[in-house]
């Protein structure tokens, strides 16, 4: 196990506070765009997690009045042109490799989404467990606009899963702007906050998590993901041993006797 609240990272701002990560991206004069590097970094962070004693939650946050503008034009774009094959595969790779590392790090994350979200920002949005935005959130999946397809990083897969597929060939082929009204009414945004209001609103929901049963948090995380993939049978009998281990721990324990005494349990992740 390790613990995270010690991480400095180069290329992103981290903060860790009663067992919630704090991430925001680092560049709001451009509206927080992705590069190689932080693209790697937070790879690397969201597979580091799986391991981490010290977070039970992950928060990403605005900073400046916008979530991400996607990829750095400057930085990701030219270079990209000019790459060939086997660099722009692996650079491809490791964008899907950071979706990857936010659904297998074990802990639930919430995206609060302030001004755009757009391209990878969007994605960042997707690939959380739970998504409040503000009244002026703009989300775009604007990979068609660049001349790509709308397939990046999970999009075809994640994204008909949570608004439907017609809602979601509509924004992937087109790569126009969702707004919020529409974010929440198709689901993608579970509520939407002012401004003034949102990270509260966010590390709120992220502390109810964190004093929830959070070993039992991950499992659910688990077989949210992995039963995309299963038949019926399969995602009862895969939870059917899911619930098992947990009647096993002692929080499980805790929430009987806090029950009987008619007392508000405490859990303790274990």
């Amino acid at each position: 196990m390790s613990a995270m609240a010690r991480l400095k990272p180069k290329h992103f701002l981290w903060e860790v506070e009663g067992r919630i990560a704090k991430v925001r991206l680092d560049r709001p004069e451009r509206k927080n765009p992705l590069t190689f590097d932080s693209y790697a970094e937070l790879r690397d962070t969201f597979r580091d997690l799986v391991y981490a004693e010290d977070v039970d939650a992950v928060v990403f946050l605005p900073n400046g009045g916008n979530f991400c503008s996607g990829g750095d034009v400057h930085d990701i774009i030219g270079p990209l042109v000019k790459m060939d094959m086997k660099q722009l595969l692996a650079f491809t790779r490791m964008t899907g490799d950071f979706v990857k590392a936010m659904l297998n790090c074990g802990k639930p994350i919430i995206s609060a989404v302030d001004g755009v979200a757009v391209g990878a920002g969007a994605i960042i949005a997707m690939a959380s467990d739970i998504r409040i935005a503000t009244p002026e959130a703009k989300t775009a999946f604007l990979f068609t606009r660049v001349g790509l397809a709308g397939c990046d990083m999970g999009a075809c897969a994640i994204l008909p899963r949570i608004i439907g597929q017609g809602r979601a060939a509509e924004l992937l082929y087109t790569g126009r702007t969702m707004s919020a009204t529409e974010g929440e009414r198709w689901g993608f945004y579970n509520r939407l906050v002012d401004a003034a209001a949102l990270e509260a609103d966010a590390l709120d929901m992220a502390a109810r998590i964190v004093s929830g049963p959070t070993f039992a948090h991950g499992i659910t995380k688990t077989q949210l993901n992995q039963e995309w993939s299963m038949g019926l049978d399969q995602a009862i009998e895969a939870e059917a041993q899911a619930q098992a281990i947990c009647m096993q721990t002692g929080d499980f324990e805790r929430a009987y006797k806090a029950f009987v005494a008619k007392e508000k349990p405490v859990f303790e992740g274990n």
